[in-house]
């Protein structure tokens, strides 16, 4: 299982949202390449960076941020948040190195690109499902929808996705423990490789989602909290 260091930009900065709200943020640091150097010096294997102003907005003033984390550090970067055209997708895995990409409202809104991102680019495109009581949300989890995740699941692993962040809303940022139920339900009727995100508190939380079968965990504000310290959950994983 591959644990995740997380790391949330907001307006230049490493934040922190509850629930996915943009007015409920924590400022953590004020310089995500920094932090992007501490995850690896600290033991991290891959780097979870989300572009909250661009999941929000569509649009995006941290593109030159992503592109100098990539140069700064040697462990790949997965990386979503408002990546909704193929000129984008291209530009992040081919001009800006990012390992992989993450689609989230675009699975739902244009499957078109989806399939068009997977011919090209095959395991470097990701899915997120974010979840509200099982519904699929979007556009930063602003909007909810009537589809649920287990069968958004189902429909992008037609179309050739293997690998799904899938995260309960309710449990993001709150610390209250991840949602351990629904994840392995995507895990055990889906069959993809799952990266669960959302809540993970302490290592029994990880040891969980690891017994549950999930390929990744994503741990975000127990490690900035000191929670869970990265090289004791490196060792879970």
């Amino acid at each position: 299982m591959i644990i995740f260091p997380a790391i949330d930009i907001k307006n230049g900065k490493c934040v922190r949202l509850l629930q996915g709200r943009a007015e409920d943020e924590i400022i953590y640091g004020n310089d995500p390449v920094e932090m992007a150097l501490s995850w690896e010096r600290q033991g991290g294997e891959y780097i979870h960076a989300v572009d909250l102003d661009g999941a929000f907005d569509g649009k995006s003033p941290n593109e030159e941020i992503v592109k100098s984390m990539v140069k700064a550090v040697s462990i790949p970067i997965q990386l979503g948040g408002g990546i909704r055209s193929m000129d984008k997708i291209q530009r992040l895995l081919e001009d800006y190195g990012i390992q992989r990409v993450i689609l989230g409202t675009a699975a739902i809104e244009n499957t078109e690109l989806l399939q068009r991102a997977v011919d090209k680019f095959g395991d470097r495109i990701v899915v997120g499902i974010d979840a509200s009581k099982g519904k699929a949300a979007i556009k930063g989890w602003v909007q909810k929808t009537d589809i649920s995740a287990l069968d958004l699941g189902r429909k992008v692993k037609d179309i050739g996705v293997n690998t799904v962040i899938y995260t309960d809303i309710a449990k993001d940022g709150m610390l209250s423990g991840p949602n351990k139920q629904e994840t392995k339900e995507m895990i055990d009727q889906t069959g993809l490789n799952i990266i669960a995100s959302g809540g993970i508190t302490n290592l029994e939380d990880l040891r969980q989602m690891k017994e549950i079968g999930a390929a990744g965990a994503i741990v975000g504000k127990a490690l900035y909290t000191r929670a869970i310290r990265l090289s004791d959950a490196l060792s879970i994983g």
